[in-house]
């Protein structure tokens, strides 16, 4: 019988692999998906046991991935 702490990590496994999921799915050709595609990866960096991440990192990781829309994209990229 799994303890409990092994469903939580499956738990948060699957909810990582949910959220990188959907950011595939969203991605597209216009840059707002791949806007969201990206927040929704930083965020599923929080679930991903693989992952050393903390909450302050990903919402300074967010908070670029807006500057850098903000700006008109990356320009080595976009530019």
């Amino acid at each position: 019988m799994p303890s409990d702490s092994d469903s939580e990590c499956e738990g948060e496994t699957d909810r990582a692999a949910f959220l990188r999921d959907i950011a595939e799915d969203v991605r597209g050709d216009s840059s707002e998906s791949e806007q969201l595609a990206a927040i929704l990866y930083r965020v599923s960096d929080l679930y991903d046991p693989d992952e050393e991440t903390t909450v302050p990192e990903i919402y300074r990781n967010v908070q670029n991935i807006l500057e850098i829309k903000e700006r008109g994209g990356l320009p080595e990229r976009d530019g």
